[in-house]
């Protein structure tokens, strides 16, 4: 999933000021709660609508999920770049030359707001606002699919480059929209929607067992694909 996207462009500099950071940092906050808030919602509206049908309930959820990047990635990415992933502004950093203070700031923020974005959506669907999930997404296969999901949503981020960024917001959410699809994880590709998804007994969830499996992946796909981001001089 998720989570989760940007347009990977740095904002400005700040020049050493705190409220540039700072403010840069609320935006990622409130952007990446956004998500949490759409992937989880649609993940129990799904679940209480779908009557059972896992694969309807999946479909709901993914276009959801997809029509809300578009969104985000629109509204919030000329402020913070709308990265709502440390996978994603990692990269940014490794890539790009991403000021490594703002970026500490964003992965704190980014999983801050996924947390509050899942307490938000169960307290919209009256469902008790702490719990742990028990869904159980373990395997290599499972691992091999995280791979793929987090190298293929760099790809296209750092590929849409050349493109106004418009393009990406749409790029970004058609791709994780079908990899919802296409990988056997449903391609959560984001450790803050990770974590967080572990504090969701629903559609959503994921066992916090099988959380650390998940992120090693997603960093390993980082590890992967940067070849593929940084600028040749």
């Amino acid at each position: 999933m998720t989570g989760e996207a940007a347009t990977a462009a740095a904002p400005a500099r700040p020049r050493g000021l705190a409220r540039p950071l700072i403010r840069a940092a609320a935006i990622e906050l409130v952007a990446t709660g956004f998500l949490l808030i759409a992937i989880v919602g649609s993940g129990i509206m799904a679940e209480r609508l779908c009557g059972g049908n896992v694969g309807l309930a999946l479909l709901a959820n993914a276009i959801a999920t997809g029509a809300a990047l578009v969104a985000l990635i629109l509204a919030f990415g000329p402020q913070s770049g709308a990265h709502m992933n440390p996978v994603v502004t990692l990269a940014a950093v490794l890539a790009d030359g991403f000021p490594w203070r703002l970026a500490a700031a964003y992965v704190l923020a980014q999983l801050a707001g996924a947390a509050i974005g899942v307490a938000i959506a169960h307290l919209m669907f009256e469902v008790p606002i702490w719990q742990l999930s028990n869904h159980a997404r373990s395997g290599a296969g499972q691992l091999v699919a995280e791979i793929v999901a987090t190298f293929g949503l760099l790809t296209v981020i750092w590929g849409c480059r050349a493109h106004r960024p418009p393009v990406t917001a749409f790029a970004v959410a058609a791709y994780i929209t079908g990899a919802y699809w296409f990988t056997a994880s449903t391609s959560f590709a984001n450790p803050a929607v990770t974590v967080a998804r572990a504090l969701t007994d629903s559609f959503a969830g994921i066992r916090p067992d099988d959380v650390p499996g998940f992120v090693l992946a997603q960093f390993v796909a980082l590890a992967l694909a940067l070849p593929l981001l940084r600028r040749r001089g």
